[in-house]
């Protein structure tokens, strides 16, 4: 009766090899896959991936911007009005300094005046930046300083020593244009918004005056690096995969704000210009990858999308708005030690008393008479030398008239 009641268990489907086989199919299905859209997957194109980008940073600007604004209430304006009142001075001090009597004596209209084309400041920028790669292709600081900056302490343990192949500064030069003053809040806000603006209580506000221009550069600035991954797990050094990348700059074009703090002699800071580019800015990167010594894999779309990502997150998080970068500006007062130019021998001519062709001609009768100075002094000191070595001759000749046996007394 036991045995007729115990029912024998169902044989499986598959066996063991069977299911084995299945099993690695299925993860080599999933590595293929993976393999396939992940990483050869093609990449968005450039338009969608830079309308993303731009209105990912507008929505943050946005949101920046309502609550700067929710935190401005009248009692706390209020309290820095008295604060500002409170100030004194013995001494006579300035008229006050307001962006309505800055505009009305430069003759700036904020509402109709034209922006302006800035050519002059382009010749300034390109001349500077051609110098600048001039001294950078006679010389190897750029190079070291660049090499010593990727090889810091903070490497990973996983990354070999990191080399420089391939560092190229471009031809072309940034074009500015379409410069335009407009006041802004101290949070950097912009007071206009198609109304007339009260300039004159606009400066006891906080406001300053910006200037924004926009920028536009097609060039190709590239930066190319080698090293190698090292694989540490489970021993050191057990697998070495070589990496070469390649990232180049091709296009960047927005719009540049600037404006300037004034020092407080309270707080012994001096006057600092602060800058920062608009959210509606673009930048357009061209990278090259290289895996592996022998089987490579090029120009991996993923590896591409990482490294561009990495970028504009490190661009936005230095100098994209609300973000900004200080520079501390030097003394503008004449100091003697940085004056440069002629002795004061030479400084006590009024050229500037005289005509442009008089100067001239001045001047050319200046350098004559010292190049005739110099020559006349070089004449000399030949004829001196010379002098001396026919009076050592003479000499050494009349020494050995006194040796030379059987003379005469």
């Amino acid at each position: 009766m036991a045995t007729d009641s115990y029912s024998p268990r169902p044989e499986p489907t598959f066996s063991f090899t069977q299911g084995l086989i299945l099993g690695q199919l299925s993860v080599v299905l999933v590595l293929a896959a993976f393999i396939k859209f992940f990483i050869f997957g093609d990449p968005p194109s450039a338009e969608v991936t830079a309308s993303l980008r731009a209105t990912e940073r507008r929505s943050r600007s946005l949101a920046h911007k309502k609550s700067l604004l929710s935190l401005k209430t009248p009692s706390s304006r209020q309290g820095q009005q008295t604060l500002n009142k409170k100030k004194s001075n013995i001494l006579r001090g300035p008229p006050d300094l307001t962006i309505g009597s800055i505009l009305s004596k430069t003759y700036y209209n904020v509402d109709s005046h034209q922006p302006e084309s800035l050519d002059w400041f382009n010749v300034l920028v390109a001349q500077t930046i051609a110098q600048f790669r001039s001294d950078a292709q006679h010389d190897d600081a750029i190079l070291s300083s660049l090499t010593k900056a990727l090889n810091g302490t903070s490497r990973p343990d996983f990354l070999d020593e990191i080399r420089v192949t391939e560092l190229s500064l471009g031809e072309d030069f940034p074009i500015f244009s379409n410069c335009r003053i407009i006041p802004v809040d101290e949070d950097g806000l912009s007071l206009g918004n198609g109304r007339n603006i009260d300039t004159s209580a606009a400066f006891r506000d906080g406001a300053k005056l910006q200037a924004r221009m926009d920028v536009d550069l097609s060039d190709m600035l590239t930066l190319a690096l080698e090293t190698k991954l090292l694989l540490n797990y489970p021993k050191k050094l057990s697998a070495i995969l070589p990496v070469a990348l390649a990232v180049s700059v091709v296009r960047f074009s927005g719009t540049l704000s600037i404006s300037f703090i004034p020092s407080n002699p309270s707080q012994s800071t001096p006057t600092m210009m602060t800058f920062n580019f608009l959210d509606d800015y673009r930048l357009d990167f061209s990278i090259r990858s290289l895996l592996g010594s022998r089987s490579r894999l090029q120009d991996v779309p993923k590896i591409a999308q990482l490294i561009e990502s990495r970028l504009h997150r490190w661009f936005d998080e230095r100098c994209v708005e609300p973000r900004f970068q200080e520079i501390a500006l030097p003394s503008m007062w004449p100091r003697k030690k940085n004056t440069r130019g002629p002795e004061d021998g030479l400084a006590d001519i009024s050229i500037g008393s005289i005509g442009r062709t008089k100067g001239k001609e001045v001047s050319q009768g200046i350098k004559a008479e010292a190049r005739r100075e110099v020559e006349a002094e070089a004449g000399t000191r030949a004829d001196r030398v010379q002098g001396q070595e026919s009076l050592r001759r003479r000499r050494l000749r009349g020494e050995e008239e006194l040796v030379m046996p059987g003379s005469l007394p």
